[in-house]
């Protein structure tokens, strides 16, 4: 079962649940700027209790059926980032894919490197999965550097692959492979 970890100054990691919906329409408007660079185009309704419940009603709904899994960071009452395994696929592939981000009020605290580091090994534990993969933007240094520290290794560049901030993104892509288990 996955449980809320410890990570720096008082944060945690723990799964997303429906009573977050208002702490995320307020950490989402609190960091309309600090994501714009990192994230699609966002209509107004996703900055709305209405937009938030929907979008976290959806993931919730994928996690029960096994093919997500949603974390918040939270200090206290308040949400600070998130984290979400997307796309999970069992069976012989056993992967992932992992999105984050850090509220940019906490930033530069270690809280994106533990976030990945402990999303990889109940990934690994819990999950019972191989492989987790996740881009960056080629000039998201910042991203790529928490990506290398926790063991994922580059593999490639896909052109065009993300469409973000309004335009379609060329991409440098990562993974880590958790273990070499068999895909029972």
């Amino acid at each position: 079962m996955i449980e809320e970890v410890s990570l720096a100054d008082g944060v945690v990691l723990r799964p997303a649940a429906e009573q977050d919906v208002e702490a995320l329409v307020r950490a989402y408007d609190r960091n309309r700027d600090h994501l714009k660079r990192w994230e699609p185009r966002r209509p107004a309704e996703f900055f709305t209790l209405e937009g938030q419940a929907k979008r976290l009603k959806d993931v919730l709904e994928q996690q029960a059926q096994g093919r997500a899994m949603p974390w918040v960071l939270a200090d206290g009452d308040e949400v600070v980032g998130r984290a979400t395994l997307s796309g999970i696929v069992r069976g012989p592939w056993l992967s992932a894919d992992l999105g984050y981000w850090v509220d940019g009020d906490y930033t530069g605290r270690g809280l994106a490197t533990g976030t990945v580091r402990e999303v990889c090994r109940m990934a690994d534990e819990e999950l019972r999965l191989h492989r987790i993969a996740a881009s960056t933007l080629l000039d998201n240094a910042a991203s790529q550097n928490v990506l290398v520290k926790t063991g994922f290794e580059p593999y490639g560049t896909a052109d065009r692959y993300l469409e973000i901030d309004g335009r379609w993104q060329d991409c440098r892509l990562f993974q880590r492979i958790l273990n070499d288990r068999p895909a029972t």
